[in-house]
């Protein structure tokens, strides 16, 4: 898989985007990610790459052409099956798009800044737009951070015990159930005994009962 990031301000991408399961999954061949600073494709001699609102609101705006001449310098390479757009009024990350964005082979994120980007970009250039919560944030970056990690770390082999992502919470619309490891006892608080017995067909339905339970407190609307 290959994922292409476009940002205003690169240097924020370099730190997560080089550590742990994504880092890993780049060495091993499983992905690519490249990072494009947007101030590489205006024609500005000040490299800008934003203007004032049409209109006489405040903040700054994203302009169309670079925007439109990074990711046109991109499709001319390979073709994308998206190119998603981090807006906070996107449609809500969650784990079955995670799930089905990990089975496409390129993507392109174009991180949001500003006061935004010329909607003209958001009606003919992007062909999805997610959001990772209500909240807005100085710019995109985090959200296309976000997103690239929970789609890699579901490709084959990106994680050691494959098995693992599959228990995840959300997989199932279940929230996952607690987890331990040594001691079995400390300070006085004892590990359940059923984790204990090796007796796994009763410690499936424990765990399956403990999902149901803690969904049912902590996120009914899972249920639904």
């Amino acid at each position: 898989m290959r994922i292409d990031i476009i940002s205003v301000v690169p240097e924020m991408l370099e730190s997560p985007l080089g550590t742990s399961i994504v880092k890993r999954a780049c060495d091993k061949g499983l992905a690519e990610i490249h990072v494009h600073n947007l101030r590489d494709y205006t024609t500005n001699r000040h490299r800008k790459v934003d203007d004032y609102p049409f209109g006489g609101d405040a903040g700054m705006v994203i302009q169309i052409e670079p925007v439109d001449r990074c990711i046109s310098a991109l499709k001319s390479e390979r073709h994308y099956d998206e190119v998603i757009f981090t807006a906070p009024d996107g449609e809500i990350l969650t784990q079955p798009i995670a799930n089905s964005l990990s089975m496409l082979e390129n993507i392109i994120i174009l991180c949001g800044h500003y006061k935004g980007v010329d909607y003209r970009i958001r009606e003919h250039l992007v062909t999805r737009e997610i959001s990772i919560g209500d909240y807005v944030l100085t710019g995109g970056e985090l959200p296309a951070v976000i997103i690239t990690d929970a789609i890699v770390r579901l490709l084959p082999g990106a994680i050691g015990d494959e098995q693992s992502a599959l228990s995840d919470s959300f997989q199932d619309n279940l929230l996952e159930p607690p987890v331990y490891t040594r001691p079995a006892e400390y300070n006085g608080w004892r590990v359940p005994d059923i984790l204990l017995s090796g007796h796994q067909a009763r410690i499936d339905e424990w765990k399956h009962a403990q999902s149901l339970e803690r969904t049912m407190r902590l996120r009914p609307d899972l249920l639904k």
